[in-house]
């Protein structure tokens, strides 16, 4: 889920900084510069982790701003495809569902990679919804709700990438005024297998809906 990457840059240390200790000064620059930013088919910084090297300062004239040269690493959030992560459900449309990792929010399960039998209609509460549907052996059917707010277990499947540069945003500018929000960086997920979707599924907490569930897959 999280990766390591090495980065080179230029940190501007202003003088009401100076009384910071330099590590100090150089490591809130790069988290206010990169921390919660996607850089572009890299992944979403998390934040600074190590300092590889660092030149003398270089004081620029007439300002007293002293200049760096830095090579870092980053905290870089980028799952794998296959990999399973814990995320609770935060809003569900006819597109699919959404889901947070506290810290990024950008992760999507479109109704193809749902469990088969799921369909979206009113919950029990009137609430649209998810709701996933199997056999239970005795001519009726369970149901289960993807409702809002349930931690669940979700597979990576694959990541799409919006650059979100400013020249990129020039050229997309037409096709992209009537069009919802674009994430730079958004996550699709699966919860169609054994073990996935809400945790309470798979906790005993509802009957058998372990064993439902696995015959349903």
């Amino acid at each position: 889920m999280f990766t390591l990457i090495t980065l080179a840059d230029v940190v501007q240390i202003h003088p009401n900084e100076f009384h910071k200790p330099s590590i100090r000064a150089i490591e809130d620059f790069i988290n206010t510069k990169y921390a919660d930013k996607v850089i572009h088919k890299v992944g979403l910084c998390i934040g600074f982790h190590s300092l590889l090297s660092a030149s003398e300062g270089l004081i620029g004239h007439g300002t007293g701003i002293v200049n760096v040269n830095v090579d870092f690493r980053l905290v870089v959030f980028r799952p794998f495809k296959g990999e399973i992560l814990r995320a609770t459900i935060t809003q569900s449309s006819p597109q699919g569902i959404y889901l947070s990792l506290d810290f990024y929010e950008d992760l999507l399960v479109p109704p193809e990679t749902l469990f088969e039998g799921s369909t979206w209609e009113k919950d029990e509460n009137g609430t649209m919804a998810f709701v996933w549907r199997t056999e239970d052996g005795e001519g009726g059917q369970n149901e289960f709700f993807f409702d809002s707010a349930e931690s669940c277990m979700v597979r990576i499947e694959e990541e799409q990438w919006h650059d979100a540069s400013p020249d990129a945003l020039r050229n997309s500018q037409e096709e992209e005024e009537n069009t919802s929000r674009i994430p730079p960086y958004l996550v699709r997920g699966s919860m169609m297998h054994s073990g996935l979707g809400p945790t309470l599924w798979w906790m005993g907490e509802t009957g058998d809906v372990g064993d439902v569930a696995m015959n349903g897959t």
